[in-house]
């Protein structure tokens, strides 16, 4: 019998890896799922909902922890808490491999397998399992709901006998996930759209929803993008040739919603201090990239400042600002990934460790960090 743990996370993190969906999932699977004493509160997920499913609800983290085969969390644990796991347990979590590698070395050290679902292959197979895109979507529907609050006009156009309000100029820098959420939500509250970004492929994307495509398309543009889909990093003359083409366009924009980063790396600056001055007061910008510095020069993580009048929102962690939707679609990803790696049959676990979606996110394996991307980091 395959024991999974789900316990409380971080007093920052409302999100939880376990939904009553899954709890029945993980059942069929042959699972006994152990769950910490409102795990799910922040979630809105009732103890009494995830019990009517098969869960067993425990009064501590000890009791959920205490020789598990698996643990489902949302941010990276403590090697205190994994070590309560069974030998060679499996831990499943968002564990942002590339910030402190001194705990995650510790974490390693433990013993246990661990996966970080930030890496997992984009790749058809995967995209049920792919949480930075279930998040993002997230993300990019919130950072326009929020821009909307803060920005002191009206979005759509309206005509009144009083006059005609003009619709609000939207601008989206990084047509990602998040980006094309961000464009289609601005586009349904009324806003005149534009975005960009530097991969090719998403200038058609951008048109299907209605918006303008901005960009430098050159010869360098034509390259710059990565087989898994990601952008690289631009030669230092191409930023330059964006950046002025930006600057034209940004000083008429009513918002801004930046979304550019490129994994394991700092977020790209996209906009100087001189472009938000451009801006009319009363403007909203919205940076995405605040965890990883911010692709606004100004953007200070996790508050909103004010440049003439300019608003600069630097949220942190924005998926989780809708825990409720949030840990629904993470705890899918989490289940889409963690049954491949039952026998159905048997009821019992049979890791391919050859599968490409186990090499793709496992970061550690028998008290070492295996994964290629963190290997010389």
């Amino acid at each position: 019998m395959v024991t999974i743990a789900v316990t409380a996370e971080g007093a920052d993190e409302p999100r939880v890896a376990i939904s009553p969906e899954t709890v029945k999932k993980y059942s069929a699977l042959g699972a006994t799922v152990k769950v910490q004493s409102g795990a799910g509160t922040r979630s809105h997920i009732s103890d009494e909902a995830l019990k009517a499913q098969g869960a067993q609800i425990v009064a501590t983290k000890q009791d959920a922890l205490k020789d598990a085969d698996m643990l489902l969390a949302v941010a990276r644990p403590s090697p205190e808490d994994v070590s309560q796991l069974k030998k060679g347990a499996i831990v499943a979590a968002i564990l942002s491999p590339f910030d402190n590698r001194e705990g995650l070395n510790a974490l390693a050290g433990t013993g246990v397998s661990l996966f970080s679902m930030e890496f997992m292959p984009r790749i058809t197979r995967a995209q049920s399992m792919d949480v930075l895109s279930s998040q993002a979507n997230l993300a990019g529907y919130k950072a326009v709901v929020d821009a909307a609050y803060m920005f002191p006009r009206a979005f759509p156009m309206m005509m009144t006998a009083a006059g005609t309000v003009p619709a609000a100029k939207a601008f989206i820098m990084g047509v990602g996930v998040a980006g094309l959420q961000a464009i289609a939500t601005a586009r349904r509250l009324g806003a005149s759209v534009s975005a960009t970004d530097v991969r090719p492929a998403t200038k058609e994307q951008v048109q299907s929803l209605g918006a303008k495509f901005v960009a430098v398309e050159d010869e360098e543009f034509l390259e710059a993008q990565t087989a898994a889909g990601y952008a690289k990093p631009m030669s230092a003359e191409y930023q330059a040739k964006q950046a002025e083409l930006v600057a034209s366009h940004i000083g008429n924009q009513d918002i801004v919603i930046t979304t550019a980063l490129i994994p394991g790396r700092p977020a790209p600056k996209l906009i100087s201090k001189a472009m938000v001055e451009s801006m009319k007061p009363g403007s909203v910008i919205v940076d995405l990239a605040a965890e990883r510095g911010g692709n606004c020069e100004l953007t200070e993580p996790g508050t909103t400042t004010t440049v003439g009048g300019v608003m600069i929102y630097g949220p942190i962690n924005l998926a989780s600002k809708l825990p409720v939707n949030a840990s629904s679609l993470y705890a899918k990803n989490l289940y889409n990934f963690l049954e491949t790696m039952f026998d159905k049959k048997e009821k019992t676990l049979a890791i391919n460790w050859e599968d490409e979606v186990i090499t793709g996110t496992l970061v550690a394996k028998d008290g070492s960090i295996v994964h290629p991307n963190l290997q010389n980091s």
